[in-house]
């Protein structure tokens, strides 16, 4: 069968978050099979479970954020697209501040840690939700319009096209395409890195935000460049990093998916609007395990590749 996996041992990281500006200290541990991901605020008087799901997200301003009991964590989607792109089932992730360490503003870090704690497959097998017909959400009208969408898939793709008019992002790429079966997410996905534009931080910080932000954790951009000195790590950045927030997002259901994902101009909160509205159609979707490696789609059954 099509094993679920963990880590094989603990794995510590310290920074900060990139909206609350707080260090913060991270420790990824293993998890017994049918966990799934679950967050613990072992910084609180009574530690908090938070197991991920759709429901779990409880806001989607400028990041996804979990919460439970009155606890949160905030900014998870790095981490957990990290996850999805190496294919891990079940981890514990001991966070001790509320928002989850930005690191270098992609998954990369993120990556690393979990490569370098190993990966152990389980004696359970991987459970996959797989699209049976289109799901699709859309908000706005001509310039405002936005959307996301499911279709089926027997594998995992993603496209994203973004629509920003600057000349920096015109310049390389609005749209990116990534297939999990014949890409590899660690190299062609992992390194993009988050980005933002100087016009928009007073404004940011002002409301409490990406106060943890800056040229080592972000691609910054005034009103007609990158202000970067080593520049773009690929030609379509700022799509790609996307793709990563999508994979992310979209993890938060807790199983990996087995669809089509195509996006225009979506974020945090209309990609959790589909996870929503996928789970209000149990007739768009069943849970899905295979026998053998043979039987699962390209890039699910592969060892998880390094750089």
């Amino acid at each position: 069968m099509l094993q679920q996996r963990t880590i094989k041992t603990l794995t510590r990281s310290v920074g900060v978050g990139l909206h609350s500006g707080q260090r913060v200290e991270l420790t990824l541990r293993p998890a017994a099979p049918d966990t799934g991901i679950v967050f613990r605020r072992i910084d609180l008087p009574e530690p908090v479970d938070i197991p991920v799901s759709a429901e779990s997200v409880v806001d989607t301003r400028m990041a996804s954020t979990i919460g439970a009991r009155g606890a949160k964590v905030h900014t998870v989607e790095h981490l957990m697209s990290a996850c999805a792109g190496l294919g891990l089932d079940n981890l514990y992730v001991d966070i001790t501040a509320e928002e989850v360490p930005i690191l270098d503003g992609s998954s990369a870090s993120f990556v690393f840690l979990l490569q370098s704690a190993g990966v152990q497959l389980q004696n359970a097998p991987k459970r996959f939700m797989r699209i049976k017909r289109p799901v699709e959400v859309r908000q706005g009208e001509g310039q405002q319009l936005k959307w996301a969408r499911l279709d089926p898939y027997h594998g995992y793709k993603l496209r994203f096209e973004i629509d920003f008019a600057h000349p920096a992002v015109d310049s390389t790429g609005q749209r990116a395409e990534f297939d999990l079966g014949s890409g590899n997410y660690a190299r062609d996905i992992a390194r993009a890195r988050t980005f933002g534009f100087t016009k928009d931080v007073e404004m940011l910080r002002a409301s409490g935000l990406a106060l943890g932000g800056g040229l080592d954790n972000a691609i910054v951009m005034d009103d007609y460049k990158v202000l970067n000195s080593d520049g773009l790590r690929y030609d379509e950045e700022f799509a790609r990093h996307k793709i990563l927030d999508a994979m992310g997002d979209l993890y938060l259901i807790g199983h990996p998916l087995l669809a089509a994902y195509s996006a225009f101009r979506s974020g945090h909160a209309l990609n959790n609007q589909l996870l929503r509205a996928l789970l209000a159609q149990p007739d768009a979707w069943e849970l899905v395990s295979f026998g053998s490696e043979r039987e699962a789609p390209q890039g699910f059954a592969r060892p998880v590749a390094a750089w």
